[in-house]
């Protein structure tokens, strides 16, 4: 149980040092953050502050730029099918 922990944190930690790897995350994070926005306004409108107000930008992000992120979240799984 712990060596399987410890490989899937390795993992985590390797995605936040890998440059693709982390514009993955972004993208996934911005695009899951504008559906649950679209889903439960509510839950992202009332944490606009803090540290849960980062997902709320998120999703502002993810509403405004929206061709723009489909055009990242394409050329992305492009980039991972083909060149990893």
């Amino acid at each position: 149980m712990y060596i399987a922990h410890t490989r899937a944190h390795t993992h985590i930690l390797f995605a936040l040092f890998n440059f693709q790897s982390l514009l993955a995350i972004i993208l996934m994070m911005i695009c899951t953050c504008a559906y649950i926005r679209l889903i439960l306004p509510n839950l992202m409108d009332r944490n606009k502050k803090g540290f849960l107000g980062v997902f709320w930008k998120f999703a502002r992000i993810g509403e405004r730029k929206s061709p723009y992120v489909a055009a990242c979240c394409m050329l992305m799984s492009i980039s991972i099918l083909f060149w990893t």
